[in-house]
C-alpha cells in the first residue's frame, strides 16, 4: 500500500514539476511574463479621421463655390444662428457684445461698427475683412487676433465658415467670390510653365553637343 501511494505522489510530484516547467519556458518564449505595447495599436475604424493622412481641408475658394451662393448664404444664415446672442447683422442694427455685423466684409478689421469698442488685439490687427482673413478669424478667433474679447471657441468646419462669410457678404457688402476652378487652371498652367523649362534647356544641350560632334 505504502509503495502504491509513494509511486503516485512521485508521478504527481513529476507531473508538477514538468507543468510548472512548461509554464516557464511558455512564459520566456511568448514573453507572457511582461507586459509590453502591442506594435499596432487597435485596428482602424471605418469612417474615423485622424491627423495622420488624413484628408487635407478644402481651399476657401473651394468651399465658397461647392454650391450656389443662395444655397450657402441660406446655409450661413442657419449657422448664424449660434451669433445671435452676441451680433446683430441687420443694416442700422445695435452693437451689443459684439458689434453690429452689417457691411463687414472689404472693411477694416477692428473698425467698421462706428461706436463699438473693439479690443486693442483686433483694431489692431490691420488689413481687411476678406474672404480668408475672415475664414481664419471664424476658424479660432483667439488664434487669429491673440488676446481678442471674443470669446467664442470657433467654427471647426470650412464648409460652415465659407457659409457664414458668404451670408455676412449679403448684408451690405457683397465682395466678388474667387472661382476656384479659375484658380486651379493658373496653378497648372504655372506648374506646366515650370516643368517646361528644364525641357527646353535639355533640348538645346543636345542640339550644341550634336552640332560639336
Amino acid at each position: 500500500m505504502d509503495d502504491r501511494f509513494n509511486t503516485a505522489a512521485g508521478w504527481v510530484l513529476f507531473a508538477g514539476i514538468i507543468a510548472l516547467g512548461l509554464s516557464i519556458l511558455s512564459g520566456k518564449y511568448f514573453h507572457a511574463d511582461k507586459a509590453e505595447r502591442p506594435e499596432v495599436m487597435g485596428y482602424p475604424i471605418a469612417g474615423v479621421v485622424t491627423d495622420e493622412g488624413g484628408p487635407a481641408e478644402m481651399s476657401m475658394s473651394e468651399a465658397l463655390n461647392m454650391m450656389s451662393q443662395d444655397e450657402l448664404i441660406a446655409a450661413g444664415e442657419r449657422v448664424f444662428a449660434k451669433c445671435q446672442a452676441c451680433h446683430t447683422i441687420e443694416q442700422g442694427g445695435a452693437n451689443g457684445i459684439g458689434p453690429n455685423l452689417y457691411g463687414t466684409m472689404g472693411s477694416t478689421i477692428g473698425a467698421h461698427a462706428a461706436g463699438f469698442a473693439y479690443s486693442a488685439a483686433l483694431s489692431g490687427k490691420g488689413g481687411q475683412w476678406d474672404w480668408e482673413s475672415m475664414n481664419e478669424w471664424l476658424k479660432k478667433p483667439s488664434a487669429f487676433a491673440e488676446g481678442t474679447s471674443m470669446s467664442f471657441a470657433g467654427l471647426n468646419k470650412i464648409e460652415d465658415r465659407a457659409a457664414v462669410a458668404m451670408y455676412i457678404n449679403s448684408y451690405g457688402s457683397n465682395l466678388p467670390v474667387p472661382e476656384f476652378v479659375a484658380a486651379v487652371a493658373e496653378e497648372a498652367v504655372e506648374a506646366g510653365d515650370a516643368s517646361e523649362e528644364p525641357a527646353e534647356e535639355a533640348a538645346g544641350e543636345a542640339t550644341e553637343e550634336a552640332a560639336a560632334e
